[in-house]
Formats: structure tokens, sequence, C-alpha cells
């Protein structure tokens, strides 16, 4: 009984070293690499397969100085407005929205910021639940100390779905408007950020009288940062 008693010890410990080593150093390695697949990626085209659907993968990874500035200003604008300044997690939104959900139970507010989403997106698979979420948290703290901001913000642009099969700010570019990132206009970029919530339902190539409502807030929330605070990642 005490050898296998042992025998468990040892070989928890071993996952447990097997999970963080693993797991630290693919958090060093997506430093420097570019993220060509995530698994929501992989997660859709099992979908797309599992019903008969054409399979659409649409993803073109790109450095964030070869995208225009208002790329990243419009989602700063439109999903993390404090996102350099914390440290992963926006407290003040925490606070904001659970207060929030309390009061409304039908309409949920989410205070995910943009270095939770790109942990999930690169690391993890769509869910609410506990474990996924202790993962979440795990994961964002790795990015933030390991990554830069710069960085932080490249793989955001360049994993988040942005609309069906469509993934990254260049591939949605050229998608949806014939055009290189680098070449999209301020309303373009507002117009995609407006999207993110769910890129899926809403679309920046045909948008509806709401997705305009949003993009114009958007534009406003960029021109107040950037008149505030300046342009974060100008290109030199």
């Amino acid at each position: 009984m005490f050898n296998i008693y042992r025998r468990f010890k040892q070989i928890v410990k071993w996952m447990v070293v097997a999970f963080f080593g693993s797991t630290i150093l693919a958090v060093v390695a997506f430093r420097f690499l570019p993220v060509w697949f995530t698994p929501l990626m992989f997660i859709r085209l099992g979908e797309q397969i599992a019903e008969g659907k054409e399979i659409k993968l649409r993803h073109h990874w790109v450095p964030l100085r070869e995208m225009t500035p208002y790329m990243p200003l419009a989602v700063i604008a439109s999903e993390d407005q404090r996102f350099l300044s914390h440290h992963g997690f926006d407290f003040e939104a925490i606070e904001k929205a659970a207060k929030r959900n309390r009061q409304d139970n039908k309409r949920k507010l989410g205070a995910s910021t943009i270095s939770q989403q790109t942990a999930k997106n690169v690391f993890l698979w769509p869910g609410r639940t506990w474990v996924r979420k202790g993962l979440e948290a795990y994961f964002t703290t790795l990015i933030e100390l390991m990554w830069s901001k710069e960085r932080i913000m490249e793989v955001y642009l360049n994993s988040i779905e942005m609309g069906d099969g469509i993934y990254g700010a260049e591939a949605v570019a050229q998608w949806h408007f014939s055009l290189p990132c680098s070449q999209l206009a301020k309303g373009q970029c507002a117009l995609i950020a407006a999207t993110l919530p769910n890129p899926r339902k809403y679309s920046s190539a045909a948008p509806s009288p709401y997705m305009v409502k949003r993009k114009n807030k958007i534009l406003r929330e960029m021109k107040y940062i950037e008149k505030h605070n300046g342009m974060p990642f100008r290109k030199e």
C-alpha cells in the first residue's frame, strides 16, 4: 500500500513539473514565434466538417509594425481602454461587470482584457468553466510577465476571430476590404473592432445600423485616447 501511495505521489509530481515546464516553454517560444494556428481554429474546422460546410480558414500573420496604428487603437478603444496600464486584469471593469450582472441575469457583461483574450485564443479553448477560467488567469499572468504589451497586441491582432473562418486583422482586411491591414482607414478599423463581441454574428463586410452605431462610438473613443494619451504603437 505504501509503495502504491509513493508511486502515485511521484506520478503527480512529474505531472505538475511537466505541466509547468511545458506551459512556460510554450509561452517563451511564442514570445518570438508567429502563432500560425490556435485551438479555436481547429475547433471551428471540426464544426465545419461535422456540419458538412465549406472548409474556411483564412489567416495571414503580419508583424504589428506592418499594420496601420489605427488597428490597435481601435481594439483598445473597443475592448480594453486600460490595456497599457493594467497587468493583465482590469479589476475596475471586473467589479463593474459583477455589479451589472447581479442586476441583470439575462444580459451578461464581460470584463476580459486583451491580455486575457490573447491567453485564451492562443493556449485554451472557448468555455466558461472554472477550470478554463483558472487556466486563463494562469496564462494571462505568464504572458504579462514574459511578453511586452506590443507583443501581446501583435499576437492578439493576429489570432482573434474576426469573421466566419477569418482570423486576424490582415485576413479580415484582405477578405472584407480587399486591402492589406497597413492601408485600412480609421473608420474601417473601428468597424472591425465593432464586430469583436460576436464576429460570427456581426460582419464588417456588411454592417447593420447597429454596427454603424458601434463604429461611430468607437471612433469617438479612439479620438479621445489619441488626444489625451497619444497613438499607441505608432510606427516610426
